[in-house]
């Protein structure tokens, strides 16, 4: 589209130039737009995976859901990146190393709790080595619950990331992620052994199961005298 600019009450050299040059296109917007845009296109990622739902993290990166397309690529350095995704149970031990992590990334920095594990410790998290949630070490941006969490979770996940990213950027409040339920999260359908809520009727049928089994009984070879010793027979 042609745009008058006869009445134009300033003179830029540069952008003369550039005008006139053939085969240039020019587009102006401003500057708090561009930055936005790339805050949003170039999420690095500093993984933090310790168990089953880095395998889920791994499936992200490749060709089905492709996280590179949204210009998040995973970088082996928290110097460098802009996203920590937490994958997995996190100990004692292992907490005070992710927060120097985490101190070590420059900010703007976000933190994505993905699976159950990370979020509240799930079936770990009456270890006395296991923290219940990563949440009580580093501030958590976005909570993705399963176990484990697909890559399309995920995916939502760093959508949902890219919104509070446009949020902070215009200046606006950005509501905080609601944790998931942990009871909800780590009681699974039938209780464990012993469990107080435990129907007693599955013990006694598994009790049962495990009795009726009718196992082989395999007769095993004797086992080989031990060899003597050196000195004994002198």
């Amino acid at each position: 589209m042609a745009v008058n600019e006869s009445e134009r009450s300033f003179q830029h050299p540069l952008y003369e130039v550039l005008e006139r040059f053939p085969g240039l296109d020019l587009a102006t917007t401003q500057v708090d737009k561009l930055l936005t845009w790339g805050a949003n296109n170039s999420q690095w990622i500093f993984p933090m995976a310790t168990s089953c739902c880095g395998i889920e993290f791994m499936a992200a990166a490749a060709s089905l859901v492709d996280l590179d397309r949204m210009g998040s690529i995973t970088r082996g350095t928290p110097r460098q990146s802009d996203v920590m995704v937490v994958a997995g149970t996190i100990t004692v031990k292992m907490a005070p190393r992710v927060k120097r992590l985490w101190d070590q990334m420059p900010e703007p920095k976000w933190c994505i709790a993905m699976g159950s594990c990370a979020i509240s410790g799930d079936f770990y998290r009456d270890i006395y080595s296991v923290i219940p949630g990563i949440d009580v070490a580093i501030p958590v941006d976005v909570y993705i619950p399963g176990c484990p969490p697909n890559p399309e979770q995920l995916m939502a996940g760093m959508l949902r990331l890219q919104e509070k990213v446009n949020l902070k950027r215009a200046g606006l409040w950005s509501p905080p992620e609601t944790r998931p339920e942990t009871p909800k999260t780590i009681e699974p359908a039938i209780k464990r052994l012993l469990h107080q809520g435990r129907d007693r009727r599955i013990d006694a049928a598994q009790i049962d199961q495990a009795l009726s089994l009718e196992l082989p009984v395999v007769d095993l070879p004797p086992l080989p005298e031990p060899a003597p010793e050196k000195g004994e027979d002198e």
